[in-house]
């Protein structure tokens, strides 16, 4: 919710800045073109550019073809709409706010948004009561005008008190004018006041005010709403001097007029009542004074001002309809178990041993319906039920398990759990055992998003040496079957899946081959090749493609490497002597592709309560 408001302010910033610029090229002509111009920015409040951008994306039904590389399909394709995409909205998160404020777990309660939401009310409130205020005080003075026979479009009332001439109501206007007003104004004075009011009629001045009001109240936050009610008014009342100077032609009566009301008379307390005294008085008079009425535009203007209209309400639309086909290719938010589902199924019996002494090198057995997890430590157990297998199904993406004291790494664990025949081993490892630690380690977790570094990647060249997937070139991902054949990992490379990369070794040096792969996956296996950073994919491209690649695996800062999840102790990597390519040079020379260090918002699973297992 911050992020979508702070992506709206910085929206709402950049059109008003257009809208300045605007204004600027356009102070010589009229006052009513820039009044309307301001007025355009303020209805901007009220109408987020995610909306516009959302209905363009619901325009364009996408579906991801096969990709073909050629010299035209690259990732500069759609750089220029996701550059728009990402200018448009740099916040991806509530990364402003800390970490620790930001989580909502079932044992404490997040009472920042609270808070904020509780002073932004205040403020609702207090503008609102303070524009309520105002208005009594004019309906109270209207209460007790009395008809006034006069040659008017509108009903014109007489009211006591010392309240300026104005314009109240927007259905049904009123010209308010005070006692005795003809007696200290010359017939050609006040002929010009009430020519400057009924032209506020004209306009609906009353209506644009109004809905300003409405947000500056909203947004009462923001001093910028403000500036810009100030430069509504500003351009208003320019708008109806240049009318009655056009009109009448008398810029020294004109004057006198405005500077009589203003001596004898105060101003309205609403901007909503339009008057005769408002904006700069001091400007206002000069202007009268040199009788400065504003050019009108000309055909290049009128041109100019129609496609930046347009524009600004086209380009979101087509940058949403241009960015679907991204989104839809690019990889789905890692999905995290938060809270214990009622439906989730659970073991018919477990056993979970505490085991110190235990025998490292034992390996997993999985069978039709039961696993079996020798000397494991409890962390590890985590990592696997809430990420690859947490929505019972295989994932490479990354996520870091974070929190919880020593002992979840330290102690050891033998587990045996048996389920029912219909089970599916992406149940065990993923829901089910979720259901088990939750039971035995009283295990409550969170998931979040946070700033971090990681790697973006993208292409570093423009045609890319990468090849679209061949029909047949791989076996579709069955996921049973991989966690079968990850027991024996021979066997498992044996067999050429779709999206799985198997790795071997040539001297000091590492070869994979990747077969229907999309770049959203590479991304994640990519995490296999450089443990310490996530990968993010801002390639742009969509499809599925083959890969061959070379490299030498990096170590990471713990002095440690895996291969498919298994460590590797950094002594039995040759040497940097010995190395070939790291990955980062292997993926620009062989596949054209970069990886770049940047921050981003990495999801990471949070432990926020955890206990040892009871003796009995």
């Amino acid at each position: 919710m911050i992020a979508t408001l702070m992506n709206h302010l910085w929206q709402s910033t950049l059109f008003v800045l257009a809208a300045a610029i605007t204004a600027a090229a356009l102070r010589k002509n009229g006052a009513h073109i820039r009044h309307g111009v301001w007025v355009i920015a303020s209805l901007k409040f009220l109408a987020p550019f995610s909306l516009l951008m959302s209905v363009g994306s619901a325009l364009l039904t996408f579906t991801p073809p096969t990709a073909v590389i050629t010299d035209a399909t690259t990732a500069a394709a759609p750089a220029l709409p996701l550059a728009v995409d990402r200018f448009a909205q740099p916040f991806t998160s509530d990364d402003f706010l800390s970490t620790t404020t930001m989580r909502a777990t079932t044992s404490t309660t997040n009472w920042t948004p609270m808070v904020l939401l509780a002073i932004w009310g205040i403020g609702l409130l207090a503008v609102a009561w303070m524009r309520l205020r105002g208005w009594q005080r004019i309906r109270a003075v209207v209460r007790q005008s009395t008809p006034v026979t006069l040659r008017s479009p509108i009903p014109v009332r007489s009211s006591p008190g010392r309240l300026e001439p104005g314009v109240v109501g927007i259905r049904r206007p009123v010209l308010l004018v005070p006692e005795g007003i003809e007696q200290r104004l010359t017939p050609s004075q006040l002929d010009a006041v009430f020519a400057h009011e009924l032209y506020h009629v004209h306009r609906r001045d009353n209506l644009t005010a109004a809905i300003h009001m409405v947000v500056e109240a909203v947004f009462w936050f923001y001093p910028l709403v403000w500036w810009i009610g100030a430069r509504i008014v500003d351009e208003r009342e320019r708008a109806c001097d240049e009318y009655v100077l056009r009109a009448f032609g008398e810029p020294q009566t004109y004057a006198e007029s405005i500077l009589n009301v203003c001596k004898l008379y105060v101003e309205s307390p609403l901007p909503c009542v339009s008057g005769v005294s408002g904006s700069d008085l001091k400007k206002r008079v000069a202007a009268i004074m040199v009788n400065r009425i504003g050019t009108r535009l000309n055909l290049a203007r009128k041109t100019a001002l129609t496609l930046a209209a347009i524009l600004a309400i086209v380009l979101p639309l087509i940058v949403g309809m241009l960015t679907a086909a991204v989104r839809a290719s690019s990889p789905q938010e890692p999905v995290v178990f938060v809270a214990r589902p009622q439906t989730r199924p659970s073991f018919e019996a477990a056993s979970i041993k505490l085991a110190p002494n235990c025998d490292a090198t034992r390996p997993a057995r999985f069978l039709h319906d039961r696993i079996v997890l020798p000397c494991v430590a409890l962390r590890a157990l985590i990592r696997s039920a809430y990420t690859p297998f947490s929505a019972g199904r295989v994932s490479f993406t990354r996520i870091d398990v974070l929190g919880g004291p020593s002992w979840i790494e330290k102690d050891t664990y033998n587990v045996e759990a048996k389920a029912e025949s219909n089970a599916s081993l992406e149940q065990m490892l993923g829901p089910m055992l979720q259901a088990l630690l939750e039971d035995r380690f009283q295990l409550k977790v969170h998931k979040e998003f946070r700033n971090k570094p990681v790697y973006e990647l993208t292409v570093a060249k423009s045609n890319p040496n990468i090849r679209p997937s061949k029909e047949g070139s791989c076996i579709p991902r069955d996921d049973n079957s991989i966690i079968a054949d990850s027991a024996n990992p021979a066997e498992m490379f044996k067999t050429r899946y779709c999206g799985i990369a198997p790795f071997t070794s040539k001297g000091s040096t590492w070869i994979t081959d990747w077969y229907g792969v999309s770049m959203a996956e590479l991304a994640d296996m990519l995490q296999i090749a450089r443990l310490d950073r996530t990968v993010i994919d801002k390639t742009g491209l969509t499809g599925r493609f083959d890969f061959h690649l070379e490299f030498v695996r990096e170590r990471t800062s713990s002095g440690v490497v895996t291969l498919n999840g298994v460590p590797v102790p950094a002594d039995s990597i040759p040497s940097a002597d010995a190395m070939g390519p790291s990955i980062f040079t292997a993926l620009k020379e062989q596949l054209g592709l970069r990886l770049s260090p940047a921050n981003g918002q990495v999801a990471v699973l949070v432990i926020d309560r955890v206990e040892k297992l009871s003796p009995n």
